[in-house]
């Protein structure tokens, strides 16, 4: 990794660290929030809007970076989360925070994606997976760290902090790409797909709160959620109709053509609703099965976030010399493993099988969403570089939409619609619904093993092509 390189990895790391501890730290401060501003029932509203917003804005700026190159967009994406953090920590009630988070969300879309179209830019093939690994690592380390930063704050200074604390770190990583990074952009004039942007951002946003607001805000069998599906039926079919006769599509289906990126991009959307699923459920598991303290449920979770990142090193080393079908195989086959072993865990299995188990599940995606994020990267050319990063992000986020709602109907109908999160349920009512949950889980990881069995051998296409465009006029 040579000087250039080193900056630039440098502003990827700390715009990596902002967008993922966001998203952990709230959590621990969540509490005081609530307490301070009111508005409990809206508590979860707080981390659905970031979610929402991130996933419709993603496609959008991707195609932008394409169009306008990458450091405009990260630098918008960057201020829209530096403006939307400060709003945040002034924010005077529970639906400002709400508006504000909103805003960060939109800058996280941007964000996000960037990073990891700028490592496809920057890096060579052999180079790419040591510096996502690196980037992968800063999520392992938000994952632990983000809850107790979180607390740190609320118990010394106040739960502003944890949205102040990250307007410096903006500011140092806009300066370091917008003085640093160095990129040739094609100089003819390239049309702006408005209206595919349009439709896909309020059907794509239909769809997602229907998901989030299902059997919560909104009945599923209320009129309400009808609507919103039609809305968002509607509007994404037309969405496709305009991809198929636009001049320069917002989302060029002709990529999916592309084998590696295919069986990414469905991976991705596997992987994310596993995650989630871990993540969200197995704490419940642990709290509300086992009995055990809330700590106890965190501790569960960290194995996970040493193991992702040790997964991510080692793929960073041997990507090149194993190839990327047998590592990305071996990732999913961990998850897959792991997944079942949960099936098998009883009220007598210690807390310990359970920290093994995560270890591996986190080696399992280090390994393999390592390789996936640099197919995507190696599967284009610089033209369709933020696309195809930005859609693959915008599928996981997907994935994990459609993994907690679908997760969270089958939970529901074992407890049978009982409240406060499983906390009043039996432990054994709760168990047998929780073991429905892993069940389905292992049948998305088998099905994640199976893509990726297609995976062809030979290396993505722009694997060794150069990153540069012409620079036309």
């Amino acid at each position: 990794m040579d000087h250039y390189q080193r900056k630039i990895v440098i502003a990827l790391l700390i715009a990596t660290f902002l967008s993922a501890i966001e998203v952990t730290v709230i959590s621990t401060a969540m509490p005081s929030i609530a307490k301070d501003l009111g508005g409990f029932d809206l508590i979860s509203w707080v981390f659905a809007i970031y979610l929402l917003t991130y996933a419709v804005t993603t496609p959008i700026f991707g195609k932008l970076a394409d169009i306008f190159g990458r450091k405009r967009i990260f630098i918008t994406g960057a201020s829209l989360f530096l403006i939307g953090s400060a709003l945040c920590g002034l924010a005077q009630s529970m639906e400002q925070l709400i508006f504000y988070r909103a805003v960060q969300g939109i800058g996280a879309g941007a964000l996000l994606p960037m990073t990891f179209t700028i490592v496809g830019d920057v890096f060579k093939y052999e180079q790419r997976a040591k510096a996502q690994a690196l980037i992968g690592s800063i999520w392992g380390i938000a994952g632990v760290f983000g809850p107790l930063v979180g607390g740190f704050f609320v118990d010394f200074f106040t739960w502003h902090w944890i949205f102040y604390i990250n307007i410096p770190f903006a500011l140092v990583s806009m300066y370091l790409i917008g003085k640093n990074l160095e990129e040739k952009i094609d100089k003819r004039k390239r049309s702006i797909d408005y209206f595919g942007a349009i439709t896909f951002i309020i059907g794509t946003g239909a769809l997602l709160y229907a998901l989030l607001s299902g059997g919560n805000e909104i009945a599923w069998n209320e009129p309400t959620m009808f609507y919103l599906f039609g809305i968002a039926l509607l509007l994404l079919v037309t969405f496709v109709i305009i991809q198929l006769k636009v001049q320069e599509p917002m989302l060029p289906f002709y990529l999916f053509k592309n084998r590696h990126l295919l069986i990414a991009n469905l991976c991705g959307l596997l992987l994310g609703s596993i995650l989630i699923g871990l993540t969200a459920y197995l704490p419940l598991w642990v709290q509300g099965v086992l009995l055990l303290a809330a700590t106890s449920s965190g501790l569960t979770l960290i194995p996970m976030s040493i193991g992702w990142p040790l997964g991510a090193f080692f793929s960073s080393r041997f990507i090149v010399k194993i190839g990327t079908k047998p590592l990305a195989l071996a990732g999913v086959i961990f998850i897959a493993l792991g997944s079942l072993s949960l099936t098998f865990i009883s009220v007598a299995t210690p807390n310990i099988v359970l920290i093994v188990i995560m270890f591996f599940v986190g080696l399992g995606f280090g390994l393999s969403m390592t390789v996936f994020t640099v197919i995507v990267q190696s599967s284009v050319d610089w033209n369709n570089r933020g696309t195809a990063a930005s859609s693959n992000a915008f599928l996981r986020t997907l994935g994990q939409t459609l993994g907690i709602t679908v997760l969270g109907t089958v939970l529901n109908q074992h407890i049978g619609g009982q409240t406060n999160n499983g906390a009043d349920v039996a432990p054994e009512l709760l168990g047998a619904g929780l073991h429905s949950v892993f069940i389905i889980l292992v049948i998305l990881a088998v099905a994640c093993v199976l893509v990726t069995s297609l995976l062809p051998k030979e290396l993505p296409e722009y694997a060794y092509k150069e990153n540069e465009v012409s620079n036309e006029s």
